[in-house]
């Protein structure tokens, strides 16, 4: 059975959800439909000429790609020129293209922390936060008979959880009135009649981007027709989502030696390099694509380099005297999404028992050669 082309960007959001993504990044269904059956996603860094053809070859009718097709308002869309052939291309062959970008980079398990992994970066934390997923307090009151159902259904959506500790809430015992009026029916009382009932108050914490999904489970396990239930913002600070990460090496090494790990941990051939090769590395900071800006960043929670892409000539100055290093493995490091993406898809479409296949793109789209 092979799965929509909604199920597949479903299973996509759920892992680096649109909400993260940082304001106006050009991100989800940039091109085609999804409106229909998927016979194979292609994971790619940028979409290309070359990875269309490895899509049409592979028979995958969506591209899940890291950067923008789409990057500029269009004025026209001319089929003569080279971005115009490739969107013609894309559609005759009827292939979606969907963009997760910035929401891939900061989700959690995503593409830096892909990269921190693969430079053994531990305890690690943003760069920069740029947004938290604040608490909430759900509240409800229910009859004692389903008390359990009601409890374990929200707490089974990922509400409850307080640091290491989950199925966090709070009871407590008290009678509950209404009256049901003309076209109720009533789980107990009559019509027309003021009900005194013994119910229980449940309350419990959850994170606003788990809201609807345990409210519509409340509901769902609720025996009553309409269900009371309030909702509380808390001053309780969230998970913090954020931009590059920070951390520790489980040894201090040298800067030269730091950078053979970025050499193999990110597959490149070639790095620059600000900073005296013997100094001594203990925390490092990784952030895919292009890191300037947040250089200081990196400095300010510690770090005694950066590994970071499109390092330019002042910034690297500016880094020198600051006492940061600074390791540019270029752009294209960002290349470890492709099959971290296709592992994730992979996993959640097999468990759910679709057959729709996802490819890592083999296309090679970084753009500079070093001579």
């Amino acid at each position: 059975m092979l799965a929509k082309g909604q199920t597949v960007i479903q299973y996509m959001e759920q892992f680096a959800p649109k909400s993260i993504a940082v304001p106006d990044d050009r991100i989800g269904l940039q091109l085609g439909s999804l409106q229909k059956e998927i016979t194979g996603v292609l994971v790619a860094l940028d979409v290309t000429d070359a990875v269309v053809d490895e899509a049409i070859a592979k028979g995958a009718n969506l591209i899940i790609a890291h950067h923008a097709i789409i990057f500029r308002p269009l004025k026209s869309l001319q089929t003569s020129t080279p971005m115009g052939k490739l969107y013609e291309k894309l559609i005759k062959h009827d292939i979606a293209v969907y963009i997760s970008h910035t929401n891939l980079d900061i989700a959690e398990g995503g593409v830096n922390d892909w990269m921190a992994d693969a430079l053994g970066l531990r305890q690690t934390v943003p760069i920069e936060q740029t947004s938290s997923d604040d608490y909430l307090k759900l509240v409800t009151f229910v009859p004692q008979s389903h008390l359990d159902a009601v409890r374990s259904a929200v707490w089974a959506t990922g509400a409850g959880h307080i640091g290491a500790y989950s199925h966090c809430g709070f009871t407590t015992a008290g009678t509950g009135t209404f009256l049901p009026e003309e076209g109720t029916q009533p789980f107990s009382g009559e019509q027309g009649r003021l009900e005194h009932a013994s119910e229980v108050r449940f309350e419990t914490i959850i994170p606003s981007s788990l809201k609807n999904k345990a409210v519509h489970a409340l509901i769902k396990s609720h025996p009553y027709e309409e269900v009371a239930y309030d909702l509380y913002p808390l001053a309780l600070p969230g998970k913090a989502y954020g931009l590059g990460r920070v951390g520790k090496l489980d040894e201090p090494v040298t800067l030269a030696e730091f950078v053979n790990t970025v050499k193999q941990g990110l597959d490149v051939e070639t790095v620059r390099v600000v900073g005296d090769l013997e100094r001594t590395v203990k925390k490092a900071a990784v952030l895919g694509g292009s890191g300037s800006r947040y250089v200081n960043g990196a400095l300010f929670k510690g770090a005694d380099v950066i590994v970071t892409g499109d390092i330019d000539y002042h910034t690297a100055h500016d880094a020198l005297m600051a006492g940061i290093a600074i390791i540019d493995p270029g752009h294209n490091t960002e290349k470890i999404m492709k099959p971290g993406v296709a592992g994730v898809l992979r996993a959640r479409l097999e468990a759910d028992k679709y057959d729709t296949p996802v490819y890592a793109s083999e296309i090679d789209t970084e753009v500079f050669r070093f001579v």
